[in-house]
């Protein structure tokens, strides 16, 4: 589905950018070259954005937590 139709921005972009570290709207954005511009995207790339960090976290085992 495409999230930012200034820069094509889809939800698989944000998941990639998320598997690559991003943690903030700027760095997908920047994951892709661009950055946003007439700025309706943000608030759904910043959704997408907090699912994918939740479901990222909710994958840790917890013994690797109890490790650190």
């Amino acid at each position: 589905m495409f999230v930012c139709s200034c820069n094509m921005l889809t939800d698989q972009d944000v998941e990639r950018a998320v598997d690559g570290g991003a943690t903030r709207p700027r760095e997908i954005y920047a994951a892709r070259g661009c950055r946003a511009q007439c700025g309706n995207c943000v608030p759904g790339v910043l959704c997408l954005l907090r699912r994918a960090l939740q479901a990222r976290a909710e994958m840790v085992p917890t013994e690797t937590l109890s490790a650190v």
